[in-house]
């Protein structure tokens, strides 16, 4: 398909509208998982108070999430290969939906964690899966495709705080409003999901294809072979700095702003859904990926994150909530911007064979590393400040952009 005729189909006539839907569940699914997960940061100063315990339990909690969702990745993966990629989402969906449904019992601080574990598990199977999934429907727009779906699952993070503060003025259960919104939450990501069961398999015409097109899974070794290859290990190595970088920034941005920046918590709540706001720049650089490369796509947006954290750290404490805001912009850009193209490159170089289980190798290191982001930030916070906590980040981000470079400057 030529640029032309992709310009062409974008954007679509109502008709055509029905070849998207698919799309469009998963990139829900993939919303709703996310903006349950979302919704725990911006409440920890609360839970602070409401289980009383310390910064370094809620983060150790909180890469308790992400421990899981890491560990999920090739299993979702693996799986998917044999029984196929709709059984594997749905299955998530409804695990995520328990996790959300278990918060609305007033409970003591294990069953938070609990809950958050389950979230964590739930959502642990969408996204190695789901690249898989659309690449396979929308073959020859993949890079568009994954746009759509990182963004809109970006979008969760510029709604669960919002969602947080309105639900303030909610009815609460059991007299806390908060448990509103894990309620609601909970319940339509279970709906969603039984929506997916329905439509998705529409889109994958025979029952092979739909349960993932074989009888059993490859010997192990074949998803690690491209390991053997330097440039493909590098890019690992990249995406395992971005992603120990992104979740520490995610998990504790707030407090970060509080603590260093000294602004309120609710104009901290503000940026912090700034950063997931800009998110919509991954539809351009998505388009992007697949008209220019993903090598001059992927160097662009990782300046750009790391020049919008050297900010972010560089002027907290010395200047006000406008400053601060243009470096959580820039960051959001280059972050968001990010991560589509990551994808996009992988569903290049992975054997199609193999690719659901080499993406979850894949996805189980790079959101290892990032679930270790926040219990490493939350503690360095403790024994020193923030501030060497996010110059720490910095620095990771700082490397990723310099591998990232070299691999696009030997690019042949």
């Amino acid at each position: 398909m030529t640029s032309e005729d992709l310009t062409a189909r974008w954007p679509v006539s109502l008709p055509d509208l029905r070849r998207y839907d698919a799309l469009a569940l998963t990139a829900l699914v993939w919303f709703l998982g996310k903006f349950i997960r979302y919704a725990f940061p911006p409440l920890f100063g609360r839970f602070e108070v409401i289980y009383g315990v310390s910064r370094t339990a809620l983060g150790a909690a909180f890469s308790g999430l992400m421990l899981v969702y890491a560990a999920m990745q090739l299993p979702s993966g693996l799986v998917a290969d044999r029984y196929g990629s709709v059984a594997v989402i749905i299955a998530g969906g409804v695990v995520t939906g328990s996790g959300a449904l278990l918060l609305v019992v007033d409970g003591p601080f294990p069953l938070l964690v609990v809950a958050m574990l389950l979230v964590g598990a739930g959502s642990g199977t969408y996204k190695t899966v789901a690249i898989e999934l659309l690449s396979r429907i929308y073959p020859s727009e993949t890079g568009r495709s994954l746009g759509v779906f990182d963004t809109v699952g970006s979008l969760a993070g510029v709604a669960a705080p919002a969602a947080i503060v309105a639900a303030t003025a909610l009815p609460g259960v059991f007299g806390a409003p908060w448990r509103t919104l894990f309620l609601v939450g909970g319940l339509a990501v279970v709906g969603v999901a039984a929506a997916f069961a329905v439509r998705v398999p529409r889109h994958l015409p025979d029952r092979s294809t739909a349960s993932g097109g074989r009888d059993s899974t490859p010997p192990f070794h074949e998803y690690l072979d491209l390991f053997r290859q330097p440039r493909f290990s590098a890019f690992v190595a990249v995406t395992i700095l971005f992603s120990f970088t992104y979740n520490a920034l995610v998990a504790f941005l707030p407090l970060y702003l509080t603590a260093t920046a000294e602004l309120t918590s609710t104009t901290a709540n503000l940026l912090f859904s700034v950063l997931f706001a800009v998110s919509l720049v991954q539809l351009a650089t998505g388009e992007a990926s697949d008209r220019i490369g993903v090598l001059p796509i992927l160097m662009v947006t990782l300046v750009a994150a790391t020049v919008g954290l050297v900010g972010l750290v560089a002027l907290s404490g010395r200047v006000g909530a406008i400053a601060l805001g243009t470096s959580i912009v820039l960051l959001g850009l280059g972050a968001h911007g990010y991560r589509p193209v990551r994808g996009a490159y992988l569903m290049e170089v992975l054997p199609q064979d193999v690719a659901k289980g080499t993406l979850g190798v894949v996805r189980t290191l790079l959101v290892g590393a990032g679930a270790i982001g926040p219990a490493v930030v939350g503690y360095l916070s403790e024994v020193t400040n923030f501030q060497v906590a996010f110059t720490v980040l910095t620095a990771a981000f700082g490397a990723a952009t310099g591998v990232t470079m070299i691999l696009w400057v030997t690019d042949r």
